[in-house]
């Protein structure tokens, strides 16, 4: 097996409404399409956004785009009218998603 960070093998687009931020994830290639949906799970992503304390993780499957869409909720202080945060719309989320690691078979 060899680990790589996950931006090696998909890209990803975050949206917010309110307190509620959305991560799209797409892999470039369909060849690691179910490696991502082996290990980017919501537990996964759950814990990677732990400090943001978000109370649920959902996650929604798009095969036939190779993509998925996670849903955090809770995650953007009060979103961006109730929050001093200065990303409160959460567009750099998706920079943390793609630093997540996977494992990929190696090929002998």
């Amino acid at each position: 097996m060899t680990a790589v960070l996950l931006h090696s093998l998909a890209h990803a687009r975050t949206g917010d409404k309110g307190n509620r931020s959305s991560i799209s994830l797409v892999a470039y290639d369909p060849r690691h399409w179910q490696a991502l949906v082996d290990q980017v799970t919501e537990e996964r992503v759950a814990a990677l956004f732990a400090d943001r304390r978000p109370t649920q993780v959902r996650r929604y499957l798009l095969p036939r785009l190779h993509a998925m869409n996670f849903v955090l909720d809770e995650v953007l202080d009060g979103g961006v009218n109730g929050s001093l945060n200065l990303d409160s719309h959460g567009k750099t989320l998706s920079g943390l998603l793609l630093t997540l690691t996977i494992e990929l078979e190696t090929s002998p």
